[in-house]
């Protein structure tokens, strides 16, 4: 009996598609051989997840030793050593299940650096700020995933850390801010695990990888599931690439884009961009991007780069494409593409369109659209003969108006949506822990965030208005008020958004 075969790299041919390497393996394989500019790197097959469940969580036979083998490839071809002390080759651990999930699964980047190699990474690049940004990002996902950490002991320690030096970005804080908020991190984590930070990085990676198989099973993962009628039983991949970083100041960045608009699907340039920052900062809505035009400036080579590599991917799926992608240095990589999530309308739009563009048939256009979701066509919308006065203004991340009462969390939501009531979830950021209640609301306001943060592409996906990144937003979640421009608001206070 021939022996299971669990690792393949990027470059590698294989059968099996997305059911074997997940939408995320299957995207990269495919640029890979178009030519796209993606980092190098291998895929955990959903076989070795599917085993891993079947055997109560113990790593199939043998898989161990192919990481092995295709980590030490990886050395060969980047030229650097995992581990290494001075100029360490970093990977990221990213989950890809065979249908999008989006944000409902884990990912931990900066793999690899420990406090040796963070202060050779920063004698080697010569950028101290940038190696001990990447450590203090590592530890906190490398908490909060590996070892179940709460978020909010490093988001209250980084909070409190801005408040001190009076900043408000993470991007304000100095090497020594972080040399310090590291030590609080490292104390953080003993105090909640009862042991230090792992200093090994094949122990890094190797718990890394069964962490990423364990997201399969997290609730968050399971109520999305549910939603969308997606088997239990699919498991997922696990993508192990080498790091590049959008973090080494500002001629790098990270960011998000579509071929086309997915509210409306019209064509266009659709996406959002941040200078000096890695990718999870954009999807978590952490920090409000800009709109991708502004990078052309910044970084017109790369820009150029990325609008015709987006040209080339939605002719090669003949689809829209929801891709993510991180600049170094003003190098362009592509980390990611996938059928984008849209709007019913945008899906009539863009279905029509690649018609009228001969990339698709009339008759692919009609098998496209869902008719069970036509009804999304008819989604409220504000009386435009009606009068009323607008309190604050944000990003309109997906169309249609809703009116519901303040709800601040998504435990409330869920409560009060399934009784019958009308309820619109504020928050400062939303996170892929809220699905619960994105579900149940009529709709969805947040502080920070951009049009493709998490709440923006769940609340398209499911039809429901959403409102992203509205500054005059601020919430007290202890007192359960918000202020929303001059209005002071509490839990249960009727609003309406338009989005």
């Amino acid at each position: 009996m021939a022996k299971s075969r669990y690792v393949y790299s990027f470059d590698e041919p294989v059968d099996g598609g997305r059911e074997l390497l997940g939408g995320k393996g299957v995207g990269l394989a495919e640029m890979t051989a178009l030519g796209v500019p993606v980092p190098a790197g291998f895929t955990v097959t959903t076989d070795a997840c599917r085993a891993y469940m079947t055997n109560g969580r113990e790593v199939p036979d043998g898989l161990d030793g192919e990481i092995d083998e295709h980590l030490a490839a990886l050395e060969e071809k980047t030229g650097k050593r995992f581990g290494d002390l001075e100029s360490p080759l970093l990977v990221s651990v990213r989950s890809g299940a065979a249908v999008s999930m989006p944000g409902m699964m884990d990912t931990i980047l900066n793999l690899g650096l420990n406090d040796e190699g963070a202060r050779g990474l920063a004698r080697s690049t010569a950028n101290e700020r940038f190696a001990l940004d990447s450590y203090r990002r590592l530890i906190q996902m490398y908490g909060e995933v590996v070892d179940g950490i709460g978020a909010d002991r490093f988001e209250q320690a980084l909070g409190d850390l801005k408040s001190a030096r009076g900043v408000s970005q993470d991007t304000d804080l100095l090497a020594e801010d972080l040399r310090g908020l590291i030590d609080t991190y490292k104390r953080v984590y003993a105090e909640e695990t009862g042991r230090p930070f792992a200093q090994d990085a094949r122990e890094q990676l190797a718990r890394a990888v069964r962490a990423v198989f364990d997201s399969w099973q997290t609730p968050r993962a399971q109520v999305y599931r549910r939603a969308n009628d997606i088997p239990d039983d699919l498991g997922t991949a696990v993508n192990v690439v080498q790091m590049v970083f959008g973090n080494k100041g500002e001629s790098s960045g990270t960011g998000v884009c579509f071929t086309r608009d997915p509210a409306t699907g019209e064509p266009g340039l659709y996406g959002e961009f941040l200078a000096n920052a890695q990718g999870e900062d954009v999807v978590a809505g952490i920090r409000t991007p800009e709109p991708l035009e502004r990078m052309q400036a910044r970084m017109p080579r790369a820009y150029a780069q990325l609008l015709e590599t987006m040209q080339r991917l939605e002719t090669h799926y003949r689809d829209m494409q929801d891709i993510e992608f991180t600049v170094e240095d003003e190098e362009l990589f592509l980390l990611q593409t996938r059928g984008a999530k849209r709007t019913v309308a945008a899906a009539l739009r863009a279905a029509v369109g690649m018609v009228e563009e001969g990339l698709i048939s009339r008759e692919e256009a009609v098998a496209r659209i869902d008719p069970a979701q036509l009804d999304q066509l008819l989604h409220p919308m504000l009386d435009p003969a009606a009068e009323f006065s607008v309190a604050a203004q944000g990003l309109n991340a997906s169309p249609g108006a809703a009116r519901g009462a303040i709800v601040f969390d998504a435990d409330t939501a869920e409560a009060r949506g399934k009784a019958g009531e009308s309820v619109i979830l504020v928050r400062w950021e939303t996170t892929p822990d809220d699905i619960h209640g994105l579900i149940q609301a009529a709709g969805i306001l947040t502080a920070h965030g951009g049009m493709t943060s998490h709440a923006a592409v769940v609340a398209r996906g499911m039809g429901k208005p959403c409102v992203a990144g509205c500054d005059a937003l601020s919430i007290d979640y202890d007192a359960r008020t918000a202020r929303i421009g001059e209005h002071e608001l509490r839990e249960g206070d009727t609003i309406t958004i338009d989005g």
